[in-house]
């Protein structure tokens, strides 16, 4: 186990295990940086709705991993969603994250 594993985990494990249980990816960049291109099938949420739209996420009943362009959004989100009782992990840049989903 490498170094940045032991002190961070290993992700793609994680998002493996998300996906398994049907975990809905969730966006957060600006609305004209996901109409330039995102995950098939991922559901849109600007990061400054996402507080707001709580409620919304946590019907879906299912864990959530969040993207945006360079992960420093969807780790704000995650943590939003994580303190709200959400089951929620940042899954980073949307481009490395669809690389993983694979």
């Amino acid at each position: 186990m490498g170094l940045l594993n032991f002190l961070f985990g290993n992700k793609t494990k994680k998002i493996q295990d998300f996906k398994n249980r049907d975990a809905v990816i969730l966006d957060v960049r600006s609305k004209a940086e996901y109409d330039s291109g995102a995950i098939p099938g991922s559901k849109h949420i600007p990061l400054q709705q996402v507080a707001s739209k709580v409620a919304t996420i946590k019907k879906w009943n299912k864990p959530v991993i969040t993207c945006c362009a360079s992960g420093v959004r969807s780790g704000s989100a995650a943590a939003i969603l994580k303190s709200n009782g959400v089951e929620a992990m940042n899954g980073g840049g949307w481009q490395s994250l669809y690389r993983k989903l694979d």
